[in-house]
């Protein structure tokens, strides 16, 4: 462990109620994670399932029409918030790459602000924080997870989850599961071997390590599976679960034949000891980039007449997959979207990939495209419609492999040629497409978030933020963010108000109904 002693921390005394308020945000226990209360959003998922789903219903299909900017927070930095903020006892903590604020809820008022040390590690983006007891957790570019004290920011460990100097970096929100603080990395430009692990919120010390792939250098092996997204858990089972990202080489699958597990799977490890329990391979043998790393959502119903404990994604390969949690065991495998790389699908439910689809020197057209038909976007389940909605990407792109690249990092070339963005709402039980709405050209980078009273908030790609009617995709409020969307939005409930939370660009907005509006 190291303690970078550079660190800055600039914190505002602010304002009494501000310090009150602030003081008070140091006691997420394992039973808040649990069951959060309506006034919070404890982590970065809301809660352990991944569904986005809140019971508030204040804001409803009727009234959201009437919705008021309650306050809006400039970071007064370039970077595009791709976080999502986390809430707990009044307070908001969210993220840029290098940079943590605690803002009031109410009042968008800042009461503190971290910056972590200048660094050379990919700032490609960051995805937030955790909260456990008093202390806030988050990554940095140059791959290591620090832990602040929740009231004032100050630091209280550093430690390296892994060596920027080897092409390493993170992006991910920490996930918390007991005592447990839990991350993955990023790092798919090199041949990099990549894993999960498991800190101890006290100390920062290791407890377990999940490896994706075989050491590096092994005869046959790959290297990759990145882990750059957060996982999901079920309590029951005491189960996390993960996905993996692309293989290495990228687009070339010469040096590692096979299935290349487990890249481009969905792994269930036990939360205390970091015991694989079972993986679902995404994407066998991927040579497109396609990251299985799309939330893994939990769902507890009927399947086809049958009570069961399931995992859903939607993956960035453009299939959807329902599996029995429990087990790994598929349900349903379908394509959600235009995909021609394979030649169907195995007894296991694991597409097949057609070899004539691997990148070739004279190119091959490919659907979807490498950004795939979803990525990190989170998408939300309702359980009142069944739907499992997610902002999709339609997309088309050409592949090529070029053998002076060698077998190392990207491998080849891939060129985009067409694609839009499209909210979809997946029946879960056939995997058809109950609505969609369209989103503009090249696609949306906005999250979907659903709430009890029927409302699913998301953006399109022209900066607007959206409220769709669940049960039909039709249009009900929108805003201008004033730049692009690349988060997911949260609600929460203070004084008796529902607020919606967004962020566009570089500003987070608050929004909630006026007083006469809300009062009916």
């Amino acid at each position: 462990m190291k303690l970078l002693k550079i660190a800055s921390v600039v914190a505002l005394s602010a304002l009494a109620w501000g310090s009150s308020c602030l003081l008070q945000a140091q006691n997420v226990d394992s039973a808040m994670l649990l069951k959060p209360p309506a006034n919070s959003w404890p982590s970065y998922h809301g809660d352990y399932t991944g569904q986005r789903h809140s019971k508030l219903t204040q804001i409803t299909p009727q009234n959201v029409k009437n919705l008021t900017l309650a306050w809006a927070f400039q970071t007064q930095h370039n970077d595009t918030v791709k976080s999502t903020p986390i809430l707990v006892d009044g307070v908001l903590y969210f993220t840029i790459p290098d940079n943590v604020w605690a803002v009031d809820a109410r009042s968008g008022h800042m009461l503190w602000h971290y910056t972590y040390p200048p660094n050379k590690g990919d700032h490609i983006g960051q995805r937030g924080v955790a909260i456990y007891k008093d202390s806030v957790f988050f990554t940095s570019p140059d791959a290591h997870l620090i832990s602040l004290n929740a009231k004032d920011g100050k630091v209280r460990w550093i430690v390296e989850v892994a060596d920027v100097n080897k092409g390493y970096w993170d992006t991910l929100a920490p996930q918390i599961v007991g005592n447990h603080v839990i991350v993955g990395v990023g790092g798919d430009l090199d041949n990099l071997p990549t894993f999960i692990r498991s800190y101890d919120p006290e100390t920062g010390k290791e407890q377990w390590q999940w490896d994706a792939t075989p050491p590096a250098g092994t005869p046959g092996g790959s290297t990759g599976g990145t882990t750059w997204m957060s996982g999901t858990y079920d309590p029951e089972l005491n189960l996390i679960y993960w996905g993996t990202g692309n293989p290495t080489p990228v687009l070339s699958g010469a040096t590692r034949p096979g299935d290349d597990l487990y890249t481009c799977s969905i792994v269930a490890l036990n939360a205390d000891t970091g015991k694989m329990a079972w993986g679902f391979s995404a994407s066998p043998h991927d040579t497109h980039d396609w990251d299985a790393v799309e939330i893994p959502v939990l769902v507890d119903g009927m399947f086809h007449g049958k009570p069961r404990k399931m995992l859903m994604q939607a993956s960035r390969n453009g299939y959807f997959f329902v599996l029995d949690r429990t087990n790994g065991k598929s349900l349903l495998t379908v394509p959600f979207g235009p995909v021609n790389w394979t030649l169907g699908v195995d007894k296991e439910g694991r597409p097949i990939p057609n070899p004539a689809k691997e990148p070739a020197p004279d190119g091959r057209i490919i659907a979807p495209d490498e950004g795939g038909l979803t990525n990190f976007r989170s998408p939300s389940f309702d359980p009142k419609t069944g739907l499992f909605i997610v902002d999709a990407h339609p997309s088309w792109s050409i592949y090529f492999s070029k053998a002076a690249d060698g077998q190392y990092g990207w491998a080849g070339a891939d060129y985009g040629v067409w694609g839009k963005g499209v909210i979809e709402a997946i029946d879960y039980q056939t995997g058809k497409i109950r609505w969609s709405h369209e989103l503009g050209p090249e696609g949306s980078g906005a999250g979907v978030m659903t709430t009890d009273s029927g409302l699913t908030f998301t953006g399109d790609a022209h900066g607007n933020f959206l409220a769709l009617d669940t049960a039909t995709g039709k249009t009900l409020w929108h805003a201008g963010a004033g730049g692009g969307i690349s988060s997911s939005p949260i609600t929460y409930e203070l004084d008796g108000h529902q607020y919606l939370l967004t962020s566009g660009g570089s500003v987070l907005f608050a929004w909630k109904l006026p007083d006469t509006a809300a009062a009916h």
